[in-house]
């Protein structure tokens, strides 16, 4: 037994509509709730996994040269790729509507 939903006959079914005449002086429905470009976010989670998988990997498989080389990459590596996507967040920030 299948259950439809159906709208009664003479009511037609509306969808939300974007008015912005009636949206307060603060809101603004385009901006990214948190100001943090999502990209950005998403980049530095990825990197944050691989980055991990890549040096537990040299740890645990690796001679003393290659733990010796995740330790050094850790130190050199991680400081470098904050910035950069620290720079690439400031860059992409939405600076007309900043979050709250």
């Amino acid at each position: 037994m299948a259950i439809t939903h159906s709208t009664p006959p003479g009511i037609e079914p509306r969808n939300p509509v974007r008015d912005d005449s009636k949206l307060a002086p603060t809101e603004d429905l385009d901006r990214m709730p948190d100001g943090a470009p999502h990209n950005v976010i998403g980049m530095t989670a990825f990197f944050a996994v691989v980055f991990a998988m890549l040096v537990g990997f040299m740890l645990l498989a690796g001679s003393t040269f290659t733990r010796v080389a995740a330790v050094v990459l850790v130190l050199i590596a991680s400081p470098i790729v904050i910035g950069q996507l620290r720079k690439k967040a400031e860059r992409e920030r939405d600076h007309v509507h900043p979050s709250r």
